[in-house]
């Protein structure tokens, strides 16, 4: 026998006597012995580990993976499954690793593979695996062109190169780079990065002007000529992303080239900002790199590590020991591996290995795994979730969740943080907290060249092609301030100015980076056909008093607006003395406002004194017709003050002094005006506005190039009225001679015109707005939406404003001329209101007073009696009856005696009868008080109607 029998064991199988009673405990001990040396005995997993052994990614990955194995079963000892790494060595090569892939599978029995290295080699050996159904988690294959999504067994576990494109963006948008130009590694790694980062760039405003690509074993003078081309361009911000053998390549020819220094920046990503000891960047430039959050362990593995990997690799320099992004992943990957064995039942684990259920001989791999159960450890692998090296290890999709992104900035070889960024919050200080601050905020850079000032970006170029802006040639002498272009005969150079000109290349100025442009003379056409010039490549751009139309943005984009036009009208001025409408110029210096109320004040001040005066002065008695005449002779005689009533009440006198007051005003300043009409001329236009001009016979002046006759039409005037004028200088004789009515043009035309005619026309009519002047480029160009940015800081500023009183002066001088150099305004409510107010008032609070005495002195004891009778006609006949009878006191001086006594109305008919007399002072004997009551007694009935 192999092994020796417990002794008792030995007794119960010859038959003892002695031990049958100890069977059963014998056979327990022997069960549990079993279990525990099973126990002792884990499965071994066989993972294939695919590496480029002397690159620094494989010497990182040789010293991390086997570390990270140990470090997970001295955490777990009592594990049921033990990785076993079988490493091969590609050497870089495609076809190496993929023959290796095959071997590990095949005929190694390889339950999955860690990496291949490189992204092109992930790609081939990840479309094998997913035919053989073998899990392939890469620590190091970033590249987009190999995903999860085109291979089902790929598994990610680093980050992909796509998620910093919104980094670089961020980046660019913060300082300001409006260009950035990518110099990659023209192979699937680098080239894959490279539309995920134009995309962004171009979200962001921003745009790649030029790719430089370069082969992985680009000669130091291929380069070196590739740097000099980009160096005489303009751009100065460069994006790298390239392995770190041609990355320390780049970096030396950019050095000799001088492009390493004030002025340029400089950007890595994560690929190179975790081998930044292979790289020996410059001074100043940024790097981007996975967040890692600093704890305990991963400061304790590090330690171990730097340790480990000078053990292994003697040969390196101390600087190459850093623990990068790829450490982090391969470590990480090592124990997601490692996790999903464990979980995995020993029998989903320990099939044989060779070809099971193959259809075609030893390289047939198809449902080479369904044996191995290759679909349950990959759902396992992707389900794997604890807390990594790098913070939470935690798959998405097969690839790993990265919260955050870290921008460094390299100083003396070190990396130092300055921020973070994140698809959430963007560019901020502190990991996974908004900046309050728009664009961000990090703390302070150092840039290339030991600079603390940010780099604009961009630099006068050298060598490239400039802008062919057409301007246009056939501009009138006088409209030369909007826009003029001379050619030199002797030396052929080109020069223009203007308000146009000069608006244009202040934007340009604040571009945040160069725009070389040549202005090209353009051949006479309309404005029309100069916009499909742009759109056919003729021109690069068109800088012209253009307005923008919906027909010519059909070809070309225009920029915002740096002038608001609209189109208006002109028309000659004339003296409006000499018209028809002048014979009532007496009705002119009042508004009729004015003249109603005038009218019903003189009215109501006649009622007032009448109605104070009605019952003790004779002279505003007599009959009804006799009564009304007299009270609006005296208010309107107040006009001329002829008014011989004689007003006997102090409420009277009081009501006539105050309207006298007013009266004298508003005469005095009727006169004035009057005489204003009469002595000074009254300029104003011939055609008031465009319904006048529509409803008349008199002709319209255009200039030839103009887009006016498009609005004329669209207004209904007739094209046999339309005149049209080669240049501006024919509008001012064609107006005095009355070849043309008016001229129909755009603002800024019209305010050059009055500079030099203001005293014989003025702009007329409601203006209608435009579009605008604008710059025109073809469509989809990147500098429209730049320099309408420019436009608005140059509105905004109030630089724009400045530039177009120098070249237009102000046009508010001009439109202020509508009314002519003289103009009389009428005097209106407005202007008087307060002295009406007065003198209503006035005569109200008198009229009140003299109603409050009439009751008091007892003149209203038959009300009650007027009241209790049923019709509302008799009770108001009643009241005015009542209110109309003459009382002359004899105690008044002035009274005629003999008017003392009850006086009949004189339409006091049967049916009424009031005899008797009222009091009328307060000395009135008791036989008057009985009279006067028994009087209002007797008053009769009357019938109702």
């Amino acid at each position: 026998m192999p092994c020796s029998l417990p002794p008792l064991l030995h007794l119960a199988m010859a038959g003892h006597a002695r031990a049958r009673p100890y069977l059963p405990f014998i056979l327990v001990g022997l069960a549990a012995s079993f279990t525990v040396t099973s126990r002792a005995q884990p499965t071994e997993v066989k993972v294939g580990l695919i590496i480029d052994a002397e690159s620094p990614v494989g010497k990182v990955a040789r010293t991390t993976i086997p570390m990270a194995l140990e470090d997970f079963y001295a955490a777990f000892p009592n594990s049921s499954a033990r990785v076993r790494i079988l490493q091969r060595d590609s050497g870089g090569d495609v076809v190496v690793a993929a023959s290796a892939a095959l071997q590990l599978m095949t005929s190694q029995g390889a339950r999955a593979i860690l990496g291949p290295q490189s992204s092109v080699e992930a790609a081939f050996v990840a479309d094998l695996a997913t035919r053989a159904e073998v899990p392939v988690v890469s620590f190091s294959a970033t590249s987009p062109s190999v995903s999860p999504a085109s291979a089902g067994f790929f598994v990610r576990a680093a980050l992909s190169d796509a998620a910093q494109a919104g980094a670089v963006a961020a980046l660019a948008t913060h300082f300001g780079w409006r260009r950035v130009v990518p110099i990659y590694q023209d192979d699937d790694y680098g080239a894959a990065f490279v539309p995920f980062l134009v995309d962004a760039l171009a979200d962001a405003r921003a745009e790649v002007p030029y790719r430089c690509a370069l082969p992985e074993g680009a000669a130091h003078d291929a380069i070196a000529a590739e740097l000099y081309r980009m160096e005489s361009e303009q751009t100065r911000v460069f994006v790298l992303h390239t392995r770190p053998g041609l990355a320390k390549k780049v970096f030396a020819a950019a050095a000799e080239a001088g492009m390493t220094g004030a002025g340029y920046a400089w950007i890595i990503t994560d690929g190179l900002t975790g081998l930044v000891g292979f790289v020996d960047p410059p001074q100043g430039v940024i790097g981007l790199a996975p967040y890692v959050p600093t704890t305990p362990r991963l400061r304790e593995v590090k330690r171990r590590w730097v340790r480990r990997y000078m053990r292994d690799h003697p040969q390196d320099e101390p600087e190459h020991a850093v623990v990068g992004c790829y450490a982090v992943w391969a470590y990480d990957a090592a124990w997601a591996v490692a996790s999903a064995a464990e979980r995995l039942s020993s029998g989903d684990l320990s099939s044989p290995p060779g070809l099971v259920g193959g259809k075609g001989g030893p390289t047939d791999i198809s449902g080479l795994g369904k044996s191995r159960s290759g679909e349950k450890l990959l759902r396992a692998i992707n389900d794997t979730t604890f807390e990594g090296l790098g913070g939470r290890f935690e798959l998405i999709d097969g690839e790993l969740a990265v919260p955050a992104c870290r921008v460094l900035n390299i100083d003396d070889g070190k990396a130092k943080g300055i921020g973070f960024w994140t698809p959430r919050h963007g560019l901020s200080r502190h990991v996974g907290r908004g900046s309050s601050k728009a664009g961000g905020e990090l703390s302070p850079f150092i840039w290339p060249g030991e600079s603390t000032v940010r780099p604009s970006g961009w630099a006068q170029p050298t060598s490239a092609a400039k802008l062919r802006v057409a301007v246009p040639g056939r501009i009138p002498r006088s409209y030369r301030a909007i826009m003029h272009i001379d050619v030199d005969p002797v030396t052929n150079r080109t020069t223009a100015g203007g308000f146009v000109i000069e608006a244009f290349e202040a934007a340009v100025r604040l571009l945040p980076y160069a725009l070389p442009f040549d202005y090209v003379k353009a051949d006479p056409m309309p404005y029309d056909h100069l916009a499909q010039a742009v759109n056919n490549g003729t021109y690069d751009a068109l800088v012209a008093d253009m307005t923008i139309t919906a027909k010519r943005s059909e070809h070309v984009d225009f920029t915002m607006p740096f002038i608001a036009t609209s189109i208006t009208m002109i028309v000659p001025l004339h003296d409006q003395r000499s018209s028809n409408k002048w014979t009532w110029v007496f009705l002119k210096p009042l508004r009729y406002d004015l003249w109603l109320v005038s009218a019903a004040f003189f009215i109501f001040t006649g009622f007032v004194v009448w109605a104070i005066e009605r019952r003790d002065n004779e002279r505003f008695g007599g009959t009804q017709s006799n009564q009304a005449g007299t009270m609006l002779y005296f208010g309107f005689s107040t006009l001329v003050f002829t008014h011989n009533e004689k007003v006997k009440s102090n409420l009277s006198r009081l009501v006539v002094v105050v309207w006298v007051f007013v009266v004298l005003i508003l005469q005095s300043s009727y006169t004035a005006s009057l005489t204003s009409l009469l002595t000074v001329p009254q300029i104003g236009p011939t055609i008031v506005d465009y319904r006048t001009l529509l409803l008349g016979t008199e002709k319209v002046g255009i200039l030839n190039n103009s887009f006016t006759p498009q609005v004329i039409n669209q207004s209904g005037l007739p094209q046999d009225r339309v005149v049209r004028y080669p240049k501006a200088e024919s509008f001012q004789e064609a107006l005095l001679n009355g070849s043309i009515g008016a001229v129909i043009d755009e603002t800024p035309y019209l305010n050059i015109f009055l500079q030099t005619y203001r005293d014989n026309f003025t702009v007329t009519g409601q203006p209608n707005m435009t579009g605008g002047f604008a710059f025109a480029f073809p469509r989809g160009s990147p500098y429209v939406k730049d320099l309408s940015q420019a436009i608005l800081n140059l509105t905004e500023s109030g630089e724009m404003n400045r530039i177009e009183r120098k070249w237009l002066s102000d046009q508010d001088d001009h439109r202020s001329q509508g009314g002519g150099p003289f103009t009389t305004n009428h005097l209106n409510f407005s202007s008087f209101r307060s002295l009406f107010v007065i003198t209503g008032a006035t005569s109200l609070i008198c009229l009140t007073i003299h109603l409050a005495f009439f009751h008091k002195e007892g003149y209203w004891l038959p009300l009650p009696q007027i009241m209790s009778r049923p019709s509302w006609k008799v009770r108001l006949r009643m009241l005015v009856k009542h209110f109309d009878r003459k009382v002359y006191s004899e105690t008044m001086p002035g009274r005629n005696q003999n008017d003392v006594g009850a006086v009949a109305s004189p339409h006091t008919s049967d049916h009424v009868s009031i005899v008797g007399r009222l009091p009328c002072a307060p000395h009135t004997n008791e036989g008057s008080v009985e009279m006067a009551t028994q009087t209002t007694s007797e008053i009769e009935p009357v019938a109702d109607g």
